[in-house]
């Protein structure tokens, strides 16, 4: 059934119509108008995961189906989702699986330097507003294009990592030989063309594993290729259109246009994850390394907005790879709703009951400021994180997100009264105006703390007496 022609009356019926609210909205019929406009996911209904409506979720499943076929890389024990998306554009409903990205190793490189690259891989990490930001997968490139080779840099790859993996070739005969390697963990296999395609459907039929579809700047032929690897039995493709530094607005354009085919104009035949490989860009590199790390840090950059669902990368530097994740967290989460921590009462260090007692509201970057700043002055403390739904302090006290009643319901809901003998607490400065109320309202004393967080060392060392 095409999506354009949904109702929610059509979606409806195959709702348990329980009314029980559990989705959040007031009704069924609510529910299902936000899932014909893709406002919210068809799993926030409870009751339509249990086996009586087994068969409502597979029909509504089919009615509601993403236009971005999801395809997994990768085994049980260690997988990565891409695709899936239902919408083109991040205002109109949340991104999800972010873009996945892979680091290359080649088989002609020393094997000393295969191990080193993937052990950096795994090691990076960077804890950002409370995500860890990571790498994703290890590309591995046949250059040598000699089977044996590749069959043992796999191999030695496959033995020191669990993470998923693609295997890049375009001869069938060495990619069989990467395959026999790690068929177990459904690695993807790139790529089929318009001269191999039958020889890697072969390959991925038999080992049961995802293929790309590669066609350099001609999505004509690659929508082709599309057809005829699904007549032919490959149902998880994923596709390349190519990329170029020197045709960015052909890159630009060629995966807009896929996106926006599948997306907007529900073709089906292009309905799957997109592929980049900025690492093309070391092909030809510059005289300095600089400068060729910079070409790709911006093709993978400009390539994570504009719907690249998984990228090969060969740069492992930092100021590289440190930005292009925190901007792929950026994109991927809900637009609508402020990143929010769970309310609640936060312990630092080793409090006692004369230890003091502050206050923040629960915006992710306002929280992980005070906390930092909290362990990096070694106090022992409680911190209250009120619920302002996700407002920094001055936005949540000026749309009435936080107010002395606020913290008066935080104080009694957190029972902080039983862990702490005194009833004195230290709120933000920039809450200074709410300090009156607080006391009138709550009956605890009211320290107004610093404008900054990174002055609550020096404050509590200086002004903080206990009750």
């Amino acid at each position: 059934m095409p999506k354009k022609s949904l109702s929610p009356t059509e979606v409806y019926k195959y709702l348990p119509k329980t009314n029980c609210k559990e989705c959040g909205e007031e009704n069924c019929m609510a529910f299902a108008t936000k899932l014909v406009n893709r406002e919210v996911a068809l799993d926030k209904c409870s009751p339509l995961l249990t086996n009586k409506y087994k068969e409502n979720y597979k029909v509504l499943w089919e009615m509601l189906k993403p236009p971005v076929k999801e395809v997994t890389i990768g085994s049980e024990s260690n997988s990565v989702k891409i695709g899936g998306k239902l919408v083109m554009y991040r205002h109109e409903l949340t991104w999800v699986n972010p873009t996945a990205i892979a680091i290359d190793v080649s088989d002609d490189m020393p094997e000393e330097e295969i191990i080193k690259r993937v052990k950096e891989v795994e090691s990076f990490s960077y804890d950002y507003i409370g995500q860890k930001l990571k790498l994703d997968l290890i590309a591995i490139r046949s250059v040598s294009n000699d089977p044996n080779i590749f069959r043992a840099a796999v191999k030695k790859v496959s033995s020191i990592t669990n993470l998923p993996l693609i295997l890049c070739s375009l001869d069938s005969n060495v990619m069989e030989a990467g395959l026999i390697e790690v068929s177990r963990k459904k690695p993807l296999i790139y790529a089929a063309t318009k001269e191999n395609w039958k020889e890697m459907a072969e390959l991925s039929l038999m080992y049961k594993c995802p293929l790309t579809v590669f066609s350099p700047n001609d999505l004509k032929t690659l929508k082709s290729l599309t057809k005829t690897l699904l007549a032919y039995g490959v149902e998880d493709l994923v596709l390349d259109p190519g990329t170029f530094w020197n045709g960015l607005g052909d890159t630009i354009n060629n995966f807009t246009m896929l996106r926006r085919a599948s997306c907007k104009e529900e073709d089906e035949l292009l309905g799957f994850p997109l592929l980049a490989v900025p690492a093309i860009v070391w092909m030809q590199p510059d005289e300095y390394p600089e400068v060729t790390i910079w070409k790709e840090t911006c093709l993978a950059s400009m390539l994570i907005a504009r719907y690249a669902d998984i990228l090969i990368m060969h740069s492992l530097e930092g100021w590289s790879l440190l930005p292009l994740t925190i901007l792929r967290e950026n994109l991927y989460t809900d637009p609508r709703k402020p990143v929010a921590v769970e309310s609640g009462i936060k312990v630092f260090g080793a409090p006692n009951d004369e230890s003091p007692v502050l206050l923040t509201s629960n915006f992710a970057l306002t929280y992980y400021t005070v906390a930092s700043d909290i362990e990096a002055g070694k106090i022992n403390c409680y911190l209250l994180v009120v619920d302002t739904e996700g407002l920094s302090i001055e936005s949540a006290i000026a749309g009435r997100k936080l107010t002395a009643e606020k913290i008066a319901e935080t104080l009694k809901e957190t029972g902080i009264e039983n862990k702490v003998k005194h009833k004195t607490l230290i709120i933000p400065g920039r809450a200074a105006r709410l300090s009156g109320e607080i006391e009138e309202l709550t009956g605890w004393k009211v320290l107004v703390g610093p404008m900054d967080s990174s002055g609550i060392p020096k404050f509590i060392q200086e002004k903080w007496v206990k009750a």
